[in-house]
């Protein structure tokens, strides 16, 4: 594989069980490329150790007085340099070629492994790992890989100039034989101990990059709470840590390679002791004590690469296993489905739940708890919870919700505009299993079983026996916190769908014409399409986010729509008018909005309060409000105190359509009054 050639078609299949065992199967992946460069890195090595044999032959044809031999000499260190200068060039040609392949492999896993998951990765995974997985961890595995070859050309030549030596000098061959392991091998006491203050470094590292992904994300959270300072004496805690962390790691590393320099040096103290004696005895000439000394010295360079190796391995080892860690995360059902790759049609049907939503209708779903909101929406994505099986819960054990990596399909359209083929959901909560994968240490921590919750239906057939770029183009989930990647409105707009809605009428169903307005005095170019969009949108205001969004959502045009929130960071007025546009673009068209907004709960075909998990009440909006408290306490955010000063009035409710002078236009109004209260 050539860089030229990249991305591979098919990046294999990774051996995640460990970081070591990843490190192994990248190399079994690349064996083409590492023997390349070994022979190469052979060419190289060889050809300079092989100097000193040349600058001993002339030497010795100095001494000698013979001209010949030293034109001989001469010729040869010139055809020794020209080999150096070439394996050199293809060397370091070939090494960054086996570096590079093997990041964009690794890299490629990731983006699949993204793709498949979505937004379920953050929930086992820290937004930061995934961050440091997918960038710098990449690099330092892809170092291990380039070294490799390179080492093992050297650990070649040391052998190869060893038994030379002992054949062409024996007195000396001898000591620099017995020599050289002690060199390459009095170091591995303190790589252990030097391992060890690289892998908490790393670690330290790492979690000071979640800490600064998470800051980074929630800053316009925390600079309306006044959290700033806070989060910024956390980072400056955990920056000094991993400053600590890295000197010491550095003083071990540096004692290493002060070892590797003081033994060579002795080394080639008692060669040139013991050659001296042997010369004046006569038992070697000039030339040989040269040819001899001055091999010692080139094997110093060879020698280099077995701490390259061991620094090489101490950090990509971590890295390797937090990559194994991502990599080993898989789905409970197979991605390929059971079933045919055809689209269903019909209700959305939530066994857990009991939730129903009609097909080609409007349904509102109320639910006190976010957390169960964000989980149920990620259900209806056709991607089931885990359920612990130690404590039997119902509705699933996985909270929070993730802003996805956006690698595949666009991904619970909050993951800016995707290229693969199916929307879908952004938090395609996929089932999902650790293979013996802990924290982000590496693998090999044990998990807590889990079972997976029944799968949500559409026209009564399950969701997660449908291929999954079936089953994210038949139900797309529109998270509360949808991202904005960067690009052009136009290409933001630019996802997967069935054509019927054009990107004007969603933009203005989600009543953006003021955020075109804003993007329009932002660029140069009139057309607003052609504006450009910051990365995660953070130039335009959360509400003017969410509408673009939720504009992205709508010109995808599922056969079921899912929206957490849509609405929560804009104005009533707006809201009202989004209410409107919604209802009107999704006529026939299955809808389902989790929220608690009276204004989108009015406009809804029917409402659904879902409480501990179950649906509880099923009807209108003004219906729910009068006569179910539940309801009433979650969309009005009615207090215990309130609810019971205004229980009399309530029961008394139905009683004023008795009355002559109220009738039914007096209640509508009484009814709004009470929704505003």
């Amino acid at each position: 594989m050539q860089i030229h050639d990249l991305p591979y078609p098919d990046p294999g299949l990774p051996d995640a069980r460990s970081g070591p065992r990843f490190l192994l199967w990248l190399g079994r992946n690349q064996l083409g490329g590492q023997f390349k460069s070994l022979c190469w890195g052979l060419l190289h090595f060889l050809s300079v150790a092989s100097l000193p044999y040349g600058v001993g032959f002339a030497v010795q044809a100095v001494v000698d007085g013979s001209g010949p031999r030293l034109a001989l000499a001469g010729g040869l260190i010139l055809l020794l340099g020209a080999a150096l200068a070439l394996g050199d060039t293809m060397l370091h040609r070939t090494a960054v070629t086996n570096w590079i392949t093997a990041a964009a492999r690794v890299q490629q896993l990731l983006a699949r492994r993204t793709a498949a998951l979505g937004a379920a990765l953050t929930r086992r995974v820290a937004a930061g790992e995934v961050v440091a997985v997918s960038t710098g961890d990449v690099e330092k595995i892809g170092w291990f890989v380039e070294a490799l070859s390179r080492f093992a050309a050297a650990a070649l030549t040391v052998v190869v100039v060893c038994v030379g030596l002992v054949i062409y000098q024996p007195a000396l061959g001898i000591v620099v034989a017995v020599g050289m392991p002690v060199l390459a091998l009095a170091v591995l006491p303190l790589l252990p101990r030097a391992t060890r203050r690289a892998d908490q470094q790393r670690e330290k590292a790492g979690r000071a990059t979640e800490l600064a992904s998470d800051t980074v994300a929630g800053l316009r959270v925390l600079r309306g709470i006044g959290g700033e300072e806070l989060f910024l004496d956390r980072y400056r805690l955990a920056s000094q840590e991993v400053r600590s962390a890295a000197v010491r790691s550095a003083r071990m590393w540096s004692l290493i390679s002060a070892v590797q320099v003081l033994l060579p040096g002795l080394l080639l103290i008692a060669v040139v002791w013991y050659g001296i004696e042997l010369a004046r005895q006569g038992r070697i000439t000039v030339g040989e004590l040269v040819t001899v000394y001055s091999a010692v010295m080139i094997l110093n360079y060879p020698l280099r690469h077995f701490e390259e190796i061991a620094m090489a391995y101490s950090f990509s080892r971590p890295s390797a296993q937090r990559a194994a860690r991502v990599l080993s995360l898989e789905r409970v059902t197979e991605p390929g489905g059971l079933r045919a790759a055809e689209a269903p049609a019909g209700d959305l049907y939530d066994p857990v739940t009991g939730l129903l939503a009609p097909a080609g209708r409007l349904t509102a779903v109320v639910c006190g708890d976010p957390d169960l909101a964000g989980r149920l929406a990620d259900r209806l994505g056709g991607h089931p919870t885990e359920a612990d099986t130690g404590t039997g819960s119902g509705a699933g054990t996985e909270t929070g919700s993730g802003a996805g990596t956006g690698s595949g399909s666009d991904s619970r359209s909050g993951t800016g505009s995707g290229s693969a083929s199916g929307s879908g959901s952004e938090s395609d909560t996929e089932s999902e299993s650790e293979s013996g994968s802990g924290s982000g240490s590496g693998p090999g921590k044990p998990t807590t079983p889990v079972t997976a919750l029944p799968s949500v239906l559409l026209g009564g057939v399950p969701l997660d026996e449908l291929p999954l770029g079936t089953a994210r183009t038949a139900v797309l989930v529109q998270d509360k916190d949808p991202v904005l990647l960067s690009g052009t409105l136009a290409e933001l707009l630019d996802v997967p769908s069935s054509g019927s809605v054009r990107p004007e009428e969603a933009l203005a169903a989600a009543q953006c014409a003021d955020v075109l307005d804003a993007l329009s005095q932002a660029s140069l170019d009139d057309d607003p399409m052609n504006a450009r969009i910051t990365e995660r949108g953070r130039s335009l205001s959360g509400g003017q986010r969410q509408r673009l969004a939720l504009a992205r959502s709508l010109v995808t045009d599922p056969e079921a729509l899912v929206l957490d929130e849509p609405t929560s960071a804009v104005d009533s007025h707006t809201e009202a008018r989004i209410a409107e546009g919604l209802r009107a673009l999704r006529s026939g068209r299955t809808t389902v909005v989790l929220t608690s907004s009276p204004l989108l709960l009015d406009r809804a075909d029917r409402v659904v309060l879902v409480h501990e998990g179950t649906v509880a009440a099923v009807g209108e909006h003004r219906e729910l409000v009068l006569t179910e408290p539940r309801y009433r306490a979650v969309v009005t955010r009615e207090t215990d105190e309130e609810a019971a000063s205004a229980a009399p009035s309530r029961n008394a409710g139905p009683s004023l359509r008795a009355e002559p002078g109220i009738d039914d236009a007096g209640i509508e109004e009484l009814t709004e009054i009470e929704e505003t209260a």
